[in-house]
């Protein structure tokens, strides 16, 4: 029971907020489900290709960052084949895990997640003979990369950094976070226990430290791809950022019919995939509209 002294207002935002989470965590059981069978689809389908080699036409090969809860090939499922089929080299990775918490990645500290995509963007140049790489990431995966960009040298090799839900200033979970002060100990255990889930709400040391002094880093072109209906990062508006080289788009100004909510922009919305595509391709770009979910 929630103490009494939370006001009724905030109290039904909680509600609201425990309901997205469980829509949430049911998204995720669902895609995580067949894991097995996904493993198997992702080399068939064509990506994670280390024979391949870009061509002049998309000179740099794609790497896919998935989400808090996700992997390197359930996450991709839908993306990655649509990306291949245009003729890009598709690579993805698997980050964050924790001893003990094998089906769950993203949950490590997002520093030392950050380290693992530097070395796995030096593995996918020197199989492609790339001088750089775009990344695509999904919420955490389109906010973590920009550790690697700032404070690893990333910048150096990577020419996009392409966003889709990413809390890159953290997230309030429709206020759920602010219900941490109630419970004695659960921040410790937070920290303790997942600390890549600590480090993304709003407010975080790690956060704090990622966003002083600007959002981004000269030399990178950066595109946040987000949906007002986003029920995870929250306020939506905290997943824009400033800067230069930057491009905000949210999916409803392109596509008012576009309802996909957090997870589904990641796993499954083309009309989010058709503004990737411009993102990474922005001199042949085409505009998207709700027709480019057949496209």
């Amino acid at each position: 029971m929630l103490p009494s002294r939370l006001p009724a207002r905030l109290s039904l935002r909680v509600r609201r907020a425990l309901r997205a989470s469980a829509v949430l965590l049911l998204a995720v059981a669902a895609t995580l489900a067949p894991a097995s069978a996904a493993q198997a689809q992702g080399p068939s389908s064509g990506w994670n290709d280390y024979t391949c080699r870009p061509s002049s036409a998309h000179p740099r090969p794609v790497v896919l960052v998935h989400g808090t809860f996700g992997n390197s090939v359930d996450n991709w499922l839908a993306l990655a084949p649509y990306l291949v089929r245009r003729g890009y080299c598709v690579f993805s990775l698997d980050y964050g895990q924790l001893p003990g918490v094998p089906f769950f990645h993203g949950l490590g500290p997002i520093e030392k997640s950050a380290e693992q995509l530097d070395a796995y963007v030096d593995k996918v140049l020197a199989a492609t003979g790339a001088a750089e790489a775009d990344l695509v990431g999904h919420s955490q995966g389109g906010m973590m990369p920009r550790h690697y960009l700032k404070f690893l040298g990333g910048a150096d090799k990577v020419n996009a950094l392409i966003g889709l839900a990413p809390d890159n200033h953290g997230t309030t979970l429709l206020g759920l976070t602010k219900l941490l002060p109630y419970f004695p100990g659960a921040a410790h255990l937070l920290n303790e226990k997942t600390p890549g889930l600590a480090d993304q709400i709003a407010g975080s040391a790690f956060l704090r430290k990622l966003n002083e002094g600007g959002d981004t880093v000269p030399g990178v072109r950066y595109t946040v791809i987000a949906t007002r209906y986003d029920e995870v990062v929250t306020p939506y508006q905290s997943q824009f950022l400033d800067g230069p080289g930057v491009r905000n788009v949210l999916l409803q100004d392109l596509c008012p019919l576009d309802f996909s909510e957090h997870v589904v922009i990641g796993l499954l919305d083309r009309i989010a995939y058709h503004e990737v595509v411009n993102a990474l391709d922005p001199a042949h770009a085409k505009p998207t509209t709700c027709a480019s979910v057949v496209g």
